[in-house]
């Protein structure tokens, strides 16, 4: 992994600066709250977004920016007449977001876009050097070789945000990784982890954004519930800790109080256990090699009173072999994978396909551009030329499904 742990990034001061990437969403408004409960030790250069005008420019505000970016080429005015008297310097479209990542006056660039829209302007942090906070599931699942080739080639830093790949990443704590024996990501199993097949086939939208545990933006959720977001972490940290896919499984923990375990060979098993809320693995990962103060409660194991662990269904939830798959033929294939369920997940979002009908489609996506043979990933280019093809593929087969 990038991120080593003989780093020290503090650097005698006490200040660190940051970029935020996706700002408005849930991980940008956390990271947000981090921050001003620490304006000791962060401050923030620039604030970017999709197209959410309003809160970017608030936020930009509140935070004492020096730059914002709405990725949205037509909301540029708005953001500008926004800012109108802040102070703030402002830009829209794609190129205005690669200039926040860009600009040097960052330490650390959180990478929270959702979505491909994201592979960007994090590979422009990387390049400059940056720490990257890394949120965005889809650079490392679309090009996980080229973005980890890149930071080593370019000194960058990557530090997990999702909560699992922190846990991880605290429970191998610098060790060989020939000494370990396994790393098992934990997952809640979802609103419809005891649900039936025949259940499954009713699920509404509303069913579905019914979490249980945690609470994340709409398409996280409905990723939750397919447990295809335990299959893009799969294929996370096979590129984040250098894993080969034997070495890495699931297991449902309903509780969400373990995010992470990490068996060794002489039999030992390390897990970090905290209460589910987001702000714990950002504080780490903004924080390291410290640990910060955040207000994330104390976990109290007798109150809890007991921990569950059982295996996913994978009859029920295929999106796991699927995803295992995928990482077995390559970066290509992880990208196709990536791309159909982004448009499945869409369609379902707006009631164009069923629950059930996501991981069929994401199934047949990923198992046609494995058998066309299609080539390795060895640029951003390549990357996205197979995000639109595989989204083509994944939008007829929406089409072709009726709703």
């Amino acid at each position: 992994m990038s991120a080593t742990r003989q780093a020290v990034f503090w650097s005698g001061s006490p200040m660190r600066t940051i970029t935020i990437l996706g700002a408005t969403g849930s991980i940008g408004r956390n990271v947000a709250d981090i921050v001003e409960r620490h304006p000791d030790r962060f401050s923030v250069d620039a604030v970017a977004s999709g197209n959410d005008v309003d809160t970017l420019a608030s936020m930009a505000m509140r935070l004492n920016a020096s730059f914002a970016a709405v990725a949205d080429p037509q909301k540029g005015a708005a953001l500008k007449d926004a800012l109108s008297g802040s102070g703030i310097a402002s830009g829209a479209g794609e190129g205005a977001v690669i200039e926040a990542a860009s600009r040097q006056e960052a330490d650390i660039v959180v990478g929270a876009i959702v979505g491909a829209a994201g592979l960007a302007p994090t590979l422009a942090a990387i390049r400059r050097g940056a720490r990257v906070a890394l949120a965005n599931k889809e650079c490392l699942v679309c090009a996980g070789s080229h973005f980890m080739a890149e930071a080593a080639r370019c000194g960058a830093e990557i530090l997990p945000v999702d909560s699992e790949h922190s846990a991880v990443f605290q429970a191998l704590d610098g060790s060989p990784l020939e000494r370990i024996r396994e790393v098992v990501l934990t997952a809640s199993g979802g609103p419809f982890r005891k649900w039936s097949a025949d259940a499954l086939e009713r699920a509404t939208l509303e069913d579905a954004l019914n979490h249980p545990t945690w609470s994340m933006g709409a398409k996280v959720t409905i990723d939750s519930a397919t447990l295809m977001n335990k299959g893009l972490e799969l294929i996370e940290a096979h590129h984040l800790f250098a894993l080969p896919p034997q070495k890495l499984g699931v297991v449902i923990q309903p509780q969400s109080i373990v995010h992470a375990l990490v068996a060794y060979v002489d039999g030992s098993v390390v897990a970090q256990l905290g209460m589910p809320d987001m702000r714990a693995p950002i504080a780490y990962a903004l924080g390291y090699p410290e640990r910060i103060d955040t207000p994330v409660a104390s976990l109290d194991l007798a109150a809890l009173s007991k921990l569950e662990f059982e295996a996913p269904d994978r009859r029920r939830f295929p999106a796991i072999d699927i995803a295992m798959s995928a990482m077995e033929a390559g970066d290509s294939a992880t990208a196709a994978f990536n791309a159909a369920n982004e448009v499945a997940v869409a369609a379902f979002l707006t009631r164009r396909l069923r629950f059930v009908e996501i991981a069929r489609i994401v199934g047949e996506c990923t198992e046609r551009h494995i058998a066309s043979g299609a080539a390795a990933i060895g640029s951003l280019e390549d990357a996205m030329a197979v995000d639109r093809h595989a989204r083509r593929v994944a939008g007829e087969l929406v089409e072709q499904s009726g709703g």
